[in-house]
């Protein structure tokens, strides 16, 4: 009898860790797949910096966005902003995605859309052009175009892994913007 019972103990055991088993495989199932990219959010008129509050579709420029393996994003007015914070070596937080806006692709005035890889884009450093916060990185899908730009607007053509700390630093630029 004992035996009866401790073999029914057994089979149950068994059933709940397989029924565990199948609860943990079907919760995972509804989350993102591991790997799955994370796409860019389009900026909308009341999106704000993360950093400072400022309305992104309000300045000229190159925005930048980073989102965390949390699922929350930053939104950032300029491409130093976001790279002020990437660099910081307090930051602590996974990071899933970073966006640049293609500058070769959208208007430097008003720009929209053209999201492109910020690890894989190529930059321009000590332009003419002032973004938000005035001088900044000015960031290409092409090559081509960051060279292009920088024969017409000055600068130094650079990749993500060159931009250093003391490039974005923020020092002042807010002091800068007489439309604050």
């Amino acid at each position: 009898m004992r035996s009866n019972l401790n073999e029914r103990l057994m089979g149950q055991s068994a059933l709940l860790m397989v029924a565990a088993f199948a609860a943990g495989a079907l919760i995972a199932a509804c989350r993102e797949a591991p790997g799955t990219p994370v796409r860019p959010l389009e900026v909308t008129a009341g999106t704000a910096c993360s950093l400072d509050g400022m309305l992104l579709a309000d300045y000229p420029g190159p925005k930048a966005q980073i989102h965390y393996a949390s699922g929350t994003p930053d939104f950032f007015c300029d491409t130093v902003e976001m790279f002020s914070i990437y660099l910081q070596p307090e930051q602590q937080k996974r990071v899933a995605a970073i966006y640049v806006q293609d500058m070769g692709a959208t208007d430097w005035d008003t720009p929209a859309g053209h999201w492109i890889d910020a690890r894989s884009a190529t930059y321009v450093h000590g332009s003419r052009k002032r973004g938000s916060m005035g001088p900044t990185l000015a960031s290409f899908a092409r090559e081509s175009d960051a060279r292009s730009f920088a024969t017409q607007q000055g600068g130094h053509v650079m990749r993500f892994e060159q931009v250093t700390p003391d490039m974005v630093a923020l020092d002042g630029g807010a002091l800068h913007d007489s439309r604050m």
